[in-house]
């Protein structure tokens, strides 16, 4: 393994107090270009709905849009929730972004919902919720999916007859499909499948060894993936002074304190007001539980835990989801901070 690993972007095109929707659609441009600029392998985009802080709701959506504002980077989702779509639509929606921007398409797919169970009820047209079948039948799923992407087509048996089933025309190449998770659930089935697999270490932070040991202990190879293939996702805030990465990070900080502890959900606050907030002590331990998982500080001691946590995991690429907010007076339609980390780490 190389003495310091590849690095990509995970983003969840995070909404500030101070910007529109479309403006952190701008701010996710730019940061995209500026990973295409400085040699990231790829740049994912997350699908969450329903979320005041998040505006990564349509993850085509936004991979068309990436896609075509830069030049060299792969563009995929991390992921697209299976359970929220059916099959055939997925399988459509990526050959054709396959198709446009041929060799550069990545289709990572989760089982989570993304949302909270109103929200994921609404998404289903109120066949879903907590009890959903598309959850039970997530293997099955992943499987049609599969099988629809490739150029060949699928048989689908109505009616005592056959019929012909391709996600599109003429595909000339197919993107390259991984399963995400949580747990060891996705492991298990990323492992059976023999597909490419990367647990979320950036939300869980703990159950990253054992996941992955998992799966390169029960991989089976297939015809498209010979040895196992996985990757290492972390929250990183890189700032030329420890205390300045320090004082970004606390926006995002504080978001996922508010998450974990029931409270309302908001805009990410800026930096200014993020500092004026006092949490109770039980939400601060948690705070700094959180926070000790994170690669923050600045860019020589980020490469330096980064290339740790790699030789840990025994991974050659780890994708850095890029948490430093903004300050009072920061252009809206950008994310100085978080492009500046990129500049910095790169």
């Amino acid at each position: 393994m190389a003495d310091f690993p590849i690095l990509s972007v995970l983003d969840l095109v995070p909404v500030r107090s101070d910007q529109t929707t479309g403006d952190a659609l701008r701010a996710t441009l730019a940061l995209a270009r500026t990973a295409d600029q400085h040699g990231y392998r790829r740049y994912w985009l997350a699908e969450h709905h329903n979320m005041p802080a998040v505006a990564a709701t349509n993850p085509p959506v936004l991979i068309a849009m990436v896609a075509g504002a830069t030049e060299r980077i792969r563009v995929g989702s991390g992921g697209v929730m299976l359970p929220n779509h059916a099959p055939l639509v997925v399988a459509e929606q990526f050959a054709l972004l396959e198709a446009a921007h041929p060799g550069r398409i990545d289709l990572g797919i989760g089982r989570a919902p993304g949302t909270d169970p109103v929200t994921s009820w609404a998404l289903r047209h109120g066949a879903g919720g907590v009890d959903d079948e598309a959850v039970t039948r997530f293997p099955e799923y992943v499987d049609n999916v599969l099988a629809m992407m490739d150029s060949g087509g699928v048989g689908l048996a109505l009616n005592g007859r056959t019929h012909e089933l391709r996600a599109t025309p003429a595909a000339a190449s197919v993107p390259t499909i991984w399963l995400l998770g949580s747990s060891d659930y996705s492991a298990r089935l990323a492992a059976e499948k023999g597909m490419p697999y990367v647990f979320a270490h950036h939300f869980s932070g703990s159950g990253t060894a054992e996941a992955l040991e998992l799966y390169r202990t029960d991989f089976r190879p297939s015809p498209e993936l010979a040895e196992p293939r996985t990757f290492l996702t972390v929250n990183v805030a890189v700032a030329e002074s420890p205390e300045e990465a320090e004082r970004l990070a606390l926006p995002q900080l504080l978001a996922m304190v508010a998450l974990r502890t029931g409270q309302p959900l908001t805009p990410q606050p800026l930096v200014e007001a993020a500092e004026q907030v006092e949490l109770p002590e039980p939400h601060r331990d948690l705070l700094d539980a959180m926070r000790s998982r994170w690669v923050i500080g600045t860019a020589e001691s980020a490469r330096e835990r980064i290339a740790e946590l790699a030789s840990t995991y025994d991974v050659d690429e780890v994708m850095v989801h890029p948490v430093a907010g903004a300050h009072v007076g920061a252009d809206p339609g950008r994310s100085p901070a978080r492009e500046e980390m990129l500049r910095l780490l790169a």
